[in-house]
């Protein structure tokens, strides 16, 4: 991953953009990240807008502290809840 301080970034975004590539340009500012420019090559548009959504965050968080909890339920459980054979 690429960094940059915000007061060193002499470049357009659009210059940005192009050498962003595979790997995330990340904007600092006082050594704290402030933006980050990343190509949409390789994650595709969906990808991006759910990691920023902040319901889908949510939704991650609360499954992650269930799995923590011990409270995630098994393959096989799945498919007997779901009826799935």
């Amino acid at each position: 991953m690429k960094t940059i301080d915000i007061a060193d970034a002499t470049q357009t975004l659009a210059s940005a953009a192009r050498e962003a590539g595979d790997e995330p340009l990340v904007v600092t500012e006082s050594g704290k990240p402030v933006a980050v420019v990343v190509s949409i090559e390789g994650p595709d548009a969906e990808s991006l807008s759910l990691s920023a959504n902040p319901r889908f965050l949510s939704i991650i968080a609360r499954s992650r502290a269930q799995q923590a909890a011990g409270l995630e339920l098994s393959d096989e459980e799945m498919r007997r809840q779901l009826g799935i054979a």
